[in-house]
């Protein structure tokens, strides 16, 4: 990126008032308390719930990370290249590279099985805010709270999964104000549709990211299977062959990843002085390793690029997100929202009481900080950077903690969450032995960089060899990239794992105790206090401010909007949309030099294309990482584009939203089915969009 964020954090925020009044059309929504009267007041939109309803059943989660919709009766998928990449890549092999050249199923025949995919459609949403809550009484330490709320959760998650069959997972909202029960129905055989290229997926490459004009086809296609035939749903969006024009109404459905806007002052600075400053150090020492071992080969340049793509979106996120954090003028602001709400508590004896949660949570940072390193590098994983280590830490700990009842477990091995997790173990996604020594070595290194050399488990680890030769060591070593041994030690439970020699189980038994520790001093300490004290600031916002507000994201479905809407920049005025004209111009402009090469069907079929259709567009609509994927529609609920980005004003809206130059940006639906025809022959995938359903 070779932009700086240009305006100031101080101009973004000045529209935010103290008040319940929401800015502008604020708000990662609740599909079960969607902000009506200001829809109806505001736009003139007042539709039934069973809109809201039709467009909550008809969006989809992947679980890999990012969003999508059925846009066909026949299971079709819509979500972003970007989201898919992972699994074009698992699908991809030496000489046959998805991500590069894109691909396209003329047939169901040809749609390939996605290796470990999972898709989420959210179908009830319960509060069980009650009775979570009741299973915390204050006589309770934090241990024996933590242990409480989290027995309350697991039985509650268990009870919906035995009644319903349903994926059932309990959602912590406004940071322990609300608990939410979300059932999800899951779909796990996905099979691959359509991709393009990724060079105009991703057209404009880093210079070109998080900007506009943009002019980029980030879509890609899947459909779910329901015993081996196309699931038929009964939800799906109509497409709009009409797209949008400047200053239409829009909705985003989609699954928000995390923001801090409901976060405390004190929560804040610590963000600024430890998590971003810790974060950024990490990607920009994985963003060099990957480029060195990227570069070597073209076939290493494959088997890392969707890794590499992750790494370097999520740095320059971070750069951004700490900019805004280290302006005076957001603490400056946030500051004064903070004291003018506990003002307003002294002012009633019966809320007064509350305002102690601002001081409990500034007091638990200190211990935040000084575990965060270890909890990072340890219980998070950031040391040991393999797929077999994850693969290997999961059936060490299963080993533990499956034997437990259901409420003493870790969370991730919750009954609940079973299918979900041995989908995963067992994946038969690629291997490379190279790349997994290549990325255990950096971490070895990381670590020993981040506790020292003299760090007792780190001489522990490294059993008296470089990070480069314990790695080899392991890697070479170990079995577990066999998915048939990962199911006999997982099965086998402890008799199995006490008795394996294999060095990634080794490893991951090696440093369980310190990691379960620090995880524990956390949970207890930092974890259960702060649920608790923001509990209680939550119940001071809805007494002051009313309830009327929206929680944090949480990688849960939610509803944003916002009319299309160009924006002025540097004294210039940037248009909502581009064209496939534009395309070309910046493609002549650049002479095509890479990032702004077209792939060479662009180039052969330009004149089959008609250069006026509109390309990508920019509106409102409150978007953050996770968002990538959901459908964009119009107030008739047809879709009238795809989320793939923000500007870089939007990078602002993890602490506070603002809509004077901060952007989502969306493919066309124009652009999509103009492609599939003119582009790819793909005339048939282009009528079941149109029509809803395959012929």
């Amino acid at each position: 990126m070779k932009r700086f964020l240009a305006l100031s954090f101080l101009t973004l925020i000045t529209t935010m008032t103290q008040t319940n009044v929401l800015p502008a059309d604020e708000g990662l929504w609740l599909f079960n308390n969607p902000p009506k009267k200001h829809l109806k007041d505001k736009h003139g939109f007042e539709e039934p719930q069973t809109w809201y309803d039709h467009l909550q059943k008809s969006s989809v989660r992947f679980n890999s990370g990012g969003s999508g919709s059925f846009v066909s009766a026949d299971g079709l998928v819509m979500t972003n290249h970007h989201v898919g990449l992972g699994a074009l890549q698992k699908l991809s092999k030496k000489n046959k590279d998805y991500v590069k050249d894109g691909f396209y199923a003329k047939s169901l025949d040809e749609e390939f099985k996605a290796v470990d995919e999972e898709l989420n459609v959210l179908m009830e949403i319960e509060d069980v805010t009650g009775k979570v809550k009741s299973a915390v009484t204050k006589e309770m330490k934090p241990e024996e709270a933590f242990e409480a709320r989290r027995g309350a959760i697991a039985k509650i998650e268990a009870d919906s999964l035995k009644t319903t069959g349903m994926r059932s997972d309990v959602v912590t909202l406004y940071q322990g104000g609300q608990y939410h029960l979300y059932r999800y129905k899951r779909y796990t055989d996905v099979r691959l549709v359509f991709a393009p290229e990724q060079q105009i997926a991703f057209y404009g490459g880093d210079p070109d990211n998080f900007a506009f004009p943009r002019y980029d086809l980030d879509v890609c296609f899947f459909r779910v299977y329901e015993d081996g035939k196309p699931a038929k749903v009964p939800h799906f969006l109509k497409w709009s062959k009409d797209g949008v024009k400047d200053g239409d109404l829009t909705f985003v459905s989609g699954h928000p990843g995390h923001t801090d806007r409901l976060n405390t002052v004190a929560d804040l600075e610590y963000q600024r002085d430890v998590r971003y400053p810790f974060a950024l150090q990490r990607l920009n020492r994985l963003e060099v390793m990957l480029s060195v071992y990227s570069g070597r080969s073209a076939e290493n340049e494959r088997k890392a690029k969707d890794l590499i793509f992750g790494v370097a979106n999520s740095r320059k996120a971070y750069y951004y997100g700490l900019a805004g954090l280290q302006d005076a003028a957001v603490m400056t602001k946030k500051k004064k929202q903070e004291k003018a709400l506990r003002d307003a508590l002294t002012k009633s004896p019966d809320l007064k009481p509350l305002s102690s949660a601002w001081d409990t949570i500034a007091k638990i940072q200190t211990l935040r900080a000084q575990n965060a390193k270890r909890f990072n590098l340890l219980e998070g994983g950031q040391g040991f950077n393999s797929l077999l280590f994850g693969y290997a830490r999961t059936v060490v700990r299963a080993a533990e903690e499956l034997p437990k009842p259901n409420e003493k477990r870790l969370q991730e091995f919750g009954e609940s969450g079973q299918a979900s997790l041995k989908q995963k173990l067992y994946s038969k996604r690629p291997i490379y032995s190279d790349f997994e020594i290549t990325k255990l070595a950096d971490s070895l290194g990381w670590l020993t960089e981040q506790l020292g050399a003299k760090d007792p488990l780190v001489q522990k680890i490294l059993a008296g060899k470089s990070a480069q030769v314990r790695a080899a060591e392991i890697i070479v070593g170990t079995k577990l990239a066999d998915v048939k041994v990962r199911e006999e030690l997982y099965n086998g439970g402890a008799i199995a794992v006490n008795a394996s020699k294999d060095p990634m189980i080794l490893l991951a038994k090696l440093i369980d105790a310190d990691a379960r520790k620090v995880r524990k001093t956390l949970e207890n300490g930092y974890g259960e206090p702060n649920e608790q004290a923001y509990d209680k600031v939550a119940q001071a916002k809805f007494a002051i401010e009313g309830t009327s507000t929206y929680p944090d994201a949480t990688f849960t479905l939610r509803l944003s909007f916002g009319p299309v809407k160009g924006y002025v920049e540097d004294g210039k005025k940037i248009p909502f949309q581009t064209t496939y004209e534009g395309l070309y111009q910046r493609n002549t402009d650049e002479k095509n030099r890479f990032p702004y090469d077209l792939p060479e069907n662009w180039l052969k079929r330009k004149d089959k294309l008609n250069l006026k259709t509109p390309f990508n567009f920019v509106c409102t609509a409150d978007i953050i990482g996770g968002n990538s994927g959901s459908p964009v529609v119009n107030r008739a609920g047809e879709v009238v584009g795809l989320i793939f980005d923000g500007n870089i004003q939007s990078l602002v809206w993890d602490f506070v939203y603002t809509d004077e130059q901060a952007r989502a940006v969306a493919v066309s639906s124009q652009a999509i089915p103009e492609a599939l025809r003119a582009i790819y022959d793909a005339s048939s995938l282009a009528e079941e969009l149109i029509s809803g359903s395959r012929k």
